[in-house]
């Protein structure tokens, strides 16, 4: 429920059964199946699959596009949020601070005479007063005298003021040497609320409706978001960065379920799909603005201020019909929908009539997964597909700064390359089998970071190395699109719920290891892109254990529906999940 994999999901709802008007809330980012999905052995599609509310109000028209669009705008903030660590947490260059009586002194010359080498330390029991920056320096201040001093660590710091990125979190608070590793914690709580919200957003849109807690986390992200705009204190900084990632995954999973249900059948995983559009948009976006302002206060308050119009889309999208229908609340169903069907210039049947679908009870939890040789393989498999997806994922992204070169360019770059690769993705798995496409598209991430590994500590071949990333950034991105689909596919019904909600574990254990993948090239160079080549191809490896989805014909659509009562009877198979 967020990045395809916590902040990204694109997974659709299932029904829980053919009969069913509707779409059970609590199914979150569930692939719809036919009956014959209970057989685990035989994983099928039934994306031809609709209801009443869609008959009604059409399955995809003028109004499910109207709401689908405004719906997918709030992945803007919340891309804002994840990638603006990237600028805000920048490294800058520092030293430690000059005497007043030394502010003129040139840096290296200032640097050589403190005898500090990591620009942490000075040495003690010098006077500085006696010198200005005209005066003389004895050779004897160069070193200490035998015994005399030693080195001290530095209390203040300057830092470089020339160097395109501005105030960051590093210049704020001071965050080097010592300090040095809180930038990550400070990341790593925005992600570990991703990884809780994760799994509480879908028990909470469930229970209080899509809409209501989308405006609610909407609300929250918006004031969170400002108020890290004036806050000048690093714990509650971090406070407020765990809370906002939070809420933040909260909207997008709202969000993501709102516009899906909207629309049925095929429309599922469209809309489900292009909601991912504003993502790389989004990232040209906040490279921009970042380069605009350089302060991460001023860029705060730019990524903070457009959740305030999106508050204003309450009095514009309406409530999921399908949840309301669930709920009983046949008024409001009604409408919505004669809303829908005048917008999409439908005309509805005078004595049409809506009834409450029969909710069925589940106790399914996790031990589920592995009651079955083939629940046991595919959920091991997803587990690590989804842990190294958001790795190298998130680790291509949220480390552009340690790439070398602009990391403006190469931010913006990194959003331009996914477009196409979205598009791609979305185009080829409705004309071929997922299980292929998605290994290679890993593989092919996995040769990309080891080209960029080979040319790593070449300065004149940084050209090269930024093409491989973009290469591996096209590649990731496509398969981050497939992935909640696939998962979503191979899990029978019953239980996909919980599959997927597994999965989403995985991913948030990812995404909390995200922030330390930068100190790894300071152990060595070519450590960060290694590890990701490793991960790639680890991934695309296990995604030949999982089984192909079918590629369903027009022909076998038609077979399939000739064979529907048979899927009913298969009761061996149930016995199986």
């Amino acid at each position: 429920s967020v990045p395809l994999c916590i902040m990204h999901d694109t997974g659709k709802p299932s029904p829980t059964a053919t009969t069913s008007p509707t779409i059970p809330p609590s199914k979150m980012a569930a692939t719809p199946q036919s009956p014959a999905g209970l057989d685990p052995q035989a994983p099928t599609d039934d994306e031809d699959e609709t209801d009443v509310i869609g008959d009604l109000m059409g399955h995809y028209g003028k109004w499910q596009l109207l709401m689908t669009v405004l719906l997918s705008l709030f992945q803007v903030p919340n891309t804002f949020h994840i990638s603006s660590s990237i600028y805000q947490a920048a490294n800058k260059d520092f030293w430690c601070q000059r005497p007043e009586e030394l502010q003129q002194l040139p840096v290296d010359v200032w640097r050589n005479l403190t005898g500090s080498i990591d620009n942490c330390h000075r040495w003690e029991g010098i006077d500085w007063s006696q010198m200005d920056n005209s005066t003389a320096m004895p050779t004897e201040w160069k070193k200490p005298p035998d015994g005399d001093r030693q080195l001290v660590a530095c209390e203040k710091w300057e830092y470089e003021t020339h160097d395109n990125v501005g105030n960051t979190w590093t210049s704020e608070w001071d965050l080097v040497c010592d300090k040095e590793h809180l930038k990550n914690v400070a990341e790593m709580f925005f992600l570990l609320g991703v990884a809780t919200g994760g799994i509480l957003s879908g028990y909470l849109s469930d229970k209080f409706g899509r809409k209501k807690m989308l405006f609610i986390s909407a609300v929250l992200q918006t004031l969170f978001g400002l108020w890290l705009y004036i806050c000048s204190s690093f714990e509650l900084y971090l406070t407020l960065r765990a809370l906002l990632g939070l809420v933040s995954v909260s909207v997008t999973y709202s969000g993501l379920i709102l516009a899906i249900e909207y629309v049925d059948g095929k429309w599922r995983t469209l809309a489900g799909m292009y909601n991912l559009f504003p993502l790389p948009i989004s990232y040209m976006i906040i490279s921009g603005l970042a380069y605009l302002t350089q302060d991460y206060q001023r860029l705060q308050l730019c990524i903070g201020v457009p959740g305030i119009f999106l508050c204003f889309l309450w009095f514009v999208v309406p409530e999921s019909p399908r949840w309301l229908l669930v709920k009983g609340r046949l008024d409001e169903v009604r409408r919505i929908i004669e809303a829908a069907a005048k917008f999409n210039g439908r005309q509805l049947p005078p004595d049409y009539q809506l009834t409450p679908p029969t909710q069925e009870s589940s106790s399914q939890d996790v031990t589920y997964l592995f009651r079955s040789s083939y629940l046991r393989r595919i959920s091991i498999c997803f587990f690590c597909i989804w842990f190294t997806m958001n790795l190298v994922y998130y680790g291509i992204i949220l480390n552009m700064s340690s790439f070398g070169g602009n990391v403006y360019l190469n931010s913006a770059l990194a959003g331009l390359v996914e477009i196409p690769a979205i598009a791609v993705a979305m185009y080829i798995i409705t004309k071929v089998g997922k299980k292929w496409l998605f290994c290679a598209t890993l593989i092919c991430t996995g040769v990309a970071c080891c080209c960029a590994a080979i040319t790593e500590g070449q300065p004149e071949l940084l050209w090269l190395k930024i093409t491989f990333l973009m290469i591996s950034k096209f590649t990731i991105s496509a398969g981050n699109t497939i992935m909640p689909v696939y998962t979503a596919e191979l899990y029978p019904t019953p239980i996909r719920n919980v599959g997927v909600g597994a999965c989403n574990v995985a991913a948030g254990l990812a995404l909390i290891l995200t922030p330390y993948l930068s100190l790894l090239n300071k152990i060595e160079g070519h450590l960060l892109m290694s590890l990701l080549t490793a991960w790639s191809i680890f991934g695309g490896v296990v995604v030949l254990f999982l089984p192909e989805t079918a590629v369903r014909s027009k022909a076998s659509s038609n077979q399939g529906a000739a064979n529907t009562n048979n899927a009913h009877g298969n009761a061996s198979a149930a016995k199986q999940v």
